[in-house]
């Protein structure tokens, strides 16, 4: 299942430090090599300050207890640095330490400047310090200190763009540390943020955008509420229009989350059409399980796509982790997503032919006829299915349903939106590649 495997396409859109839980996930599965693996986080660690967990990864991959010099040197470097830091950092992490101190603060960050200028000789050097010490902490792996460290520096930082940064470094730890309510928070006011700030080009507001909704896959698969909002986020005209322009394979997650939130429905007839839309752009199991169901109407391919949908979530880092490990106190994804998929493929039967037979739902099924009737029965009710049940000949009648042509109209037209703003975007990614030359 190593072709379905996604981390090439999300770990350029992710913080370094966030693709090493997904490292972590494919040695478990073992989808590739083990020493392929070590090799990744190596490389990843390079880049980090995280050099004792890289010896560690150095002797397991080369079954020594000997490390090569430079990362020894590394090391020292690091401890060097990281006591500069502190020190520079110190008149600022003290005061904020006092609480009485910090009683002292406003909401206005000007007054808080010159109060701690005047009263307590921390300056702008101080604050910048502060936001180094915070950012060198996520980079030695103590992300509890990091997430501390930002929040008060974005208390007191008057630079937008800085407080920005922080704000992102801020919803990484919070993910690494799986505090899933709070990186709900700050993933809603960067959200907010991206939306509002005017971005010196469009693609620069689009990239903020995909980084957004690769990093809030951690939470959605995660919080408990997370399969709603997902749906919530992606779902967005800016943001699907986004999806569809740079980042396609985020369409096996929003699919996923469709398929298990049958709350959603409404808008699920708009999203098979995005599907239906890009399948030469990005397709695997689980969206060809949907363009099968609703687009072909291909019930054989559909189970069989059902079947490749199971191993796709199981090796998938977002959909696929332990049940022990899972927030939710009911059944696993898997479980929902495959009672869903069946349940989708026996609505769109129903729905596409007028004469069906129970014995053959039953055996479909694999339940007795009466236990069959009764489900068919909830399935009409619960999908509002123009039909009856014929006793006598054993058979659910369908009635007829004649489509609204200004239904169909609006449909046609609402897509319009979305491939407009596609074109715009490659017209103006062109245009930006013509003046860089």
């Amino acid at each position: 299942m190593a072709e379905y495997d996604l981390t090439p396409r999300m770990a350029p859109n992710l913080d370094r430090h966030l693709v090493f839980p997904l490292l972590e996930f494919l040695q478990e599965r073992q989808l590739y090599d083990d020493n392929h693996i070590l090799k990744a986080k190596i490389d990843l660690l390079n880049n980090t300050n995280m050099v004792d967990y890289a010896m560690d990864i150095h002797k397991t991959l080369y079954h020594t207890e000997d490390v090569p010099q430079d990362m020894v040197e590394r090391r020292a470097d690091v401890v060097a640095r990281l006591k500069s830091l502190e020190d520079a950092a110190a008149p600022l992490v003290a005061f904020l330490q006092n609480p009485a101190a910090v009683q002292e603060l406003r909401a206005d960050k000007h007054y808080n400047l010159q109060m701690l200028n005047d009263k307590y000789q921390i300056g702008a050097a101080q604050i910048e310090a502060l936001y180094q010490y915070a950012k060198f902490q996520f980079e030695c792996g103590n992300y509890s200190g990091a997430a501390d460290y930002l929040y008060q520096y974005r208390a007191l930082c008057t630079n937008s763009e800085r407080s920005l940064n922080a704000l992102w470094g801020k919803l990484a730890a919070e993910v690494l540390m799986q505090n899933w309510d709070v990186a709900l928070e700050e993933l809603n006011r960067l959200k907010e943020i991206i939306d509002s700030k005017n971005f010196s080009s469009p693609i620069n507001q689009v990239q903020s955008r995909i980084w957004l909704m690769h990093w809030s896959l951690f939470i959605f698969f995660n919080h408990d509420n997370g399969r709603t909002q997902i749906i919530d986020l992606f779902n967005q005209d800016k943001y699907l229009n986004a999806i569809q322009t740079s980042a396609p394979h985020l369409l096996r997650y929003l699919a996923t989350a469709f398929i298990v939130n049958k709350r959603r429905r409404p808008q699920f007839k708009d999203f098979i059409k995005v599907i239906q839309q890009e399948q030469n752009s990005y397709k695997d199991p689980i969206t060809e399980f949907l363009a099968c169901v609703y687009v072909n109407y291909d019930f054989d391919g559909a189970q069989k796509k059902m079947r490749e949908c199971e191993e796709v979530i199981l090796n998938d880092p977002f959909l696929g982790k332990r049940v022990e490990e899972s927030n939710f106190s009911t059944v696993p994804l898997r479980d929902e997503f495959l009672e869903n998929a069946r349940l989708f493929i026996f609505e769109t039967y129903c729905r596409i032919h007028q004469r069906i037979d129970m014995g053959v739902l039953a055996e479909k099924l694999n339940l007795n006829y009466e236990e069959a009737e009764r489900w068919i029965v909830n399935l009409i009710r619960g999908s509002k299915l123009d039909a009856k049940i014929d006793s006598e000949t054993g058979r659910v009648i369908m009635e007829p349903n004649h489509p609204n042509v200004y239904e169909q109209l609006i449909d046609h037209t609402k897509a319009l939106n979305g491939r407009t703003y596609k074109l715009v975007t490659q017209i103006l990614e062109h245009t930006q590649a013509q003046v860089a030359r």
